[in-house]
Formats: C-alpha cells, structure tokens, sequence
C-alpha cells in the first residue's frame, strides 16, 4: 500500500509542474481556460456547440475535445462552427491529464486565441484530482441525474467554480429536485456560480454567454 501512495503522489506531483506549466503561458497570453467535467450525457458538448455558434463572431475560441474512444464530440464542434478544435483520445484512461493538453496544445497558434475550453472525460471522479492548468473547472449536471450529485462528488464540486445545470426542459418529468441540488452543491462550495440551462431549448445561455465574454474579458485587461 505504501509503494502504491508513493507512485501516486509522484504522478501527481509531475502533472502539477506540467498544469503548472500550461498555466504560465496560457496567462502569458492572456487566453481564459475552462477544464469543463461532468458525468457522461449531461451536455458538455451540447453547451460548447451552443457556445461556439453564439460567439464565433465575438471571440476566438479553442477546443480540446477529450474521449475515451472516438473523435464524434469534435466534429460535433467542428460541425457547429467551431474553427480551431482538436481531439484528445485518451485509449481508455479515465480522465485528462496536463501530458496529454501539453501535447495537443502544441498545435494551437495561441497568439489570438481567447478562450480555451477543455472538454474532460465524462467522468466525476477521476477528473477531479488533475490539474490541467485551467483557470478554473465549470462542472455540467441535468436533471436528468441525482440531485444527490454534489453529495456523491464533493470533491468536483469543492474544486470546481461553477456549476452548469442542464436540461432544464425536462424538469418535472422525474424526482430532481432544483432547490436541493443547489443546496446540496453551495453546501460543499459557498463559492459556486450556477447557471441553470436548457440547450435543447435555448433557455438560460446568454446568462452564460455574458458571464463568459465578461471573464474573457478581466482575462484580458490583467496586467502580466
């Protein structure tokens, strides 16, 4: 059991220089990174093709697109609009790590880029214990879920900075329970930005849209 901490605690170690790493030239060029995380089917790419229709006029916007297996959700972005989107297939591992965004990050010209979403492995658990140099982690839920979900995850939650509530259209069409999953999540972060959306529908992003042209944007006018 000891040998097993100690392995860990040196990859995660090593993945803490490279996120540090990323963080430093992302922020030298004054590029927002979001690490987006969710379980699988709660609307992370549905979110980002959203994003990249509405915005592609208004900012400069990069994507790391990361699957288990196949490059579907990145021509699902490239479909949607999206100019400068790569995939990152993991061959099976559970999560991303800074390695692999390193590597993929080596193909983006990062001059005139304003945004850098990281589309993470569906996935509340693994995720979670990697730093991948973002600015900040956006963790997606539907109510199509638990909302025993931040309770079940504490530790996405504590780390993340905002939580996006999808599928609003279907509330009521089972048990969740809107007030309780706030609660349940601002429970274990008092911090969380929460923004409760319906892709399907078009309800409740430009909410999103201006909160992210605003972060882009303090992003922007820091002083290096």
């Amino acid at each position: 059991m000891g040998k097993k901490i100690k392995i860990e605690k040196k990859v995660l170690e090593e993945n803490e220089k490279l996120a540090a790493a990323i963080r430093s030239k992302l922020k030298d060029k004054r590029i927002l990174a979001l690490n987006l995380v969710s379980s699988p089917g709660s609307g992370k790419t549905s979110l980002l093709e959203k994003t990249l229709g509405a915005l592609k006029n208004k900012l400069n916007m990069g994507v790391i697109a990361g699957d288990v297996q196949t490059e579907n959700d990145a021509n699902r972005l490239i479909k949607a609009g999206g100019k400068i989107v790569r995939p990152l297939i993991t061959g099976g591992a559970c999560h991303l790590d800074a390695r692999m965004v390193a590597q993929v990050l080596e193909e983006f010209e990062l001059t005139n880029l304003d945004v850098l979403f990281i589309e993470n492995v569906g996935n509340l658990v693994c995720p979670a214990g990697y730093d991948l140099g973002e600015d900040m982690k956006v963790v997606l839920i539907s109510t199509t879920e638990g909302h025993d979900k931040p309770l079940k995850y504490p530790a996405m939650f504590r780390r993340s900075s905002v939580l996006v509530i999808n599928k609003t259209d279907l509330l009521g069409l089972s048990d969740f329970d809107m007030d309780a999953v706030k609660k349940n999540a601002q429970g274990i972060n008092p911090e969380l930005k929460t923004f409760e959306i319906s892709c399907r529908k078009e309800v409740g992003l430009d909410s999103w849209y201006n909160w992210l042209t605003g972060e882009v944007g303090r992003k922007k006018s820091v002083t290096r």
